[in-house]
């Protein structure tokens, strides 16, 4: 187990950082925490932990929060270490992709499909999980998430909360998964609540599971095992957790922006929408729309409280949340129009059958295909975008975390 070095005042005391969803997407946070640690190395070139300590994060967002909170004590190494793996990115390492395993192609998932729907309502086990198998995931998880750091860092300060969340089939509750170092208590709330455990590649799993796409993951909790799904789903207010776990500021990097919802323009005949199309849609009102929703909430929220007497304002026990979103300046499915080539051949014909096509006005249901390309062209144009980005607001971020700006 690596070393760690000791406590730096790096962050103030409820510095959040929240990661939120969507499958390959989740590379644009990447590039954004790259330019981050620029500017932190730039302003106090003397410390190595996180400027955080509190991190946050949602479905393929918590693959990137652990692997932060893992390398809690060396900010610096970890952005590094993200950069690298999403950099050289393949499709092969998060779902299986050669002919055999996918079946012969997109035909025959959908296929097995129908197959298992019909099976299942004569009484047999044919029941398909799936349109694509995950299982490297899970293997990359292993080889470069050292969770096993975790307590360590908590225990030694470098932390004070980690979280992730996800949503649970059976009982329809959307859990926040989460570890402290201090005492924490569970929160609940309808229909969702919070749980302190030891975080696993299996809640890691489980909080990447995009519905339809990847298989529910199989998690043991308080006891019993249950099958949880993305942690996009079901999650209204994604800001949430990390002000339950005593954030009063936080940084959120989203995988969408205000530009997702302004598309090219309407088609004087668009025709029907294709399943791509239909299922594109449906994934982002899952995965982009509830952190603007949660953000403009938590403006009115604070303007409110900035009406409020001080005095009063303490006996509710509610005080203003310094909130910094950073979400990509362009249309993400524009950029995975360019490189819908790099897909195997095996996921692209899962898209031809649900109806992805090129057309006049770019590539039909392309959004699809934003959550699963995840080869290294594609992901490595998003960290750029994100690393821009960011550097374009790089006056906001030195406010946020009480930084010297640097003059250009």
């Amino acid at each position: 187990m690596p070393t760690m070095n000791m406590p730096q005042p790096a962050a103030r005391p409820g510095t959040a950082l929240l990661l939120t969803g969507g499958g390959a997407r989740a590379a644009y946070q990447v590039g954004v925490l790259q330019a981050i640690a620029a500017l932190r190395r730039r302003s106090h070139p003397g410390q190595h932990g996180l400027p955080f300590d509190i991190v946050v994060g949602t479905s393929a967002g918590a693959i990137n929060a652990m692997a932060l909170a893992c390398a809690a004590d060396r900010f610096h190494h970890g952005v590094a270490q993200l950069a690298r793996v999403w950099g050289h990115m393949g499709s092969h390492q998060v779902y299986r992709v050669d002919a055999r395993d996918a079946l012969r192609g997109g035909m025959h998932w959908l296929g097995l499909f129908m197959a298992g729907w019909w099976s299942g309502r004569q009484g047999r086990t044919l029941q398909p999980r799936s349109l694509l198998d995950n299982a490297p995931l899970r293997e990359l998880l292993h080889e470069q998430l050292p969770l096993q750091r975790l307590p360590g860092l908590l225990a030694g300060g470098h932390l004070r909360a980690v979280a992730l969340t996800s949503s649970c089939y059976s009982s329809d509750e959307h859990i926040t998964f989460y570890d402290a170092a201090e005492t924490q208590q569970d929160w609940s709330r309808v229909r969702r609540r919070a749980l302190r455990t030891a975080i696993t590649v299996d809640h890691v799993m489980a909080s990447a599971a995009i519905p339809f796409l990847f298989p529910a993951a199989r998690v043991e909790v308080e006891g019993h095992a249950g099958y949880y799904g993305d942690g996009s789903m079901r999650q209204l207010m994604p800001i949430a957790p990390a002000i339950h776990l005593g954030a009063q500021r936080v940084l959120a990097i989203g995988v969408g922006g205000a530009r997702e919802a302004e598309g090219n323009g309407a088609a004087s005949d668009p025709g029907y929408p294709s399943l791509a199309q239909v299922a594109s849609h449906a994934l982002s009102s899952v995965f982009l729309d509830t952190l603007a929703g949660d953000a403009e909430h938590l403006a009115r929220l604070n303007h409110v409280l900035s009406l409020v007497e001080p005095e009063r304002r303490a006996r509710t026990g509610l005080q203003p949340i310094d909130l910094l979103v950073i979400t990509p300046s362009r249309r993400l499915d524009d950029l995975a129009t360019q490189h819908l080539d790099e897909l195997p051949r095996s996921a692209r014909a899962l898209l031809a059958m649900l109806g992805m096509h090129r057309g006049a006005g770019g590539a039909h249901g392309a959004g699809l295909a934003t959550y699963l390309l995840f080869e290294s062209a594609f992901t490595q144009e998003l960290m750029r975008l994100g690393r821009a980005d960011a550097m374009a607001q790089s006056q906001a971020i030195c406010r946020f975390f009480d930084w010297p700006e640097r003059r250009r």
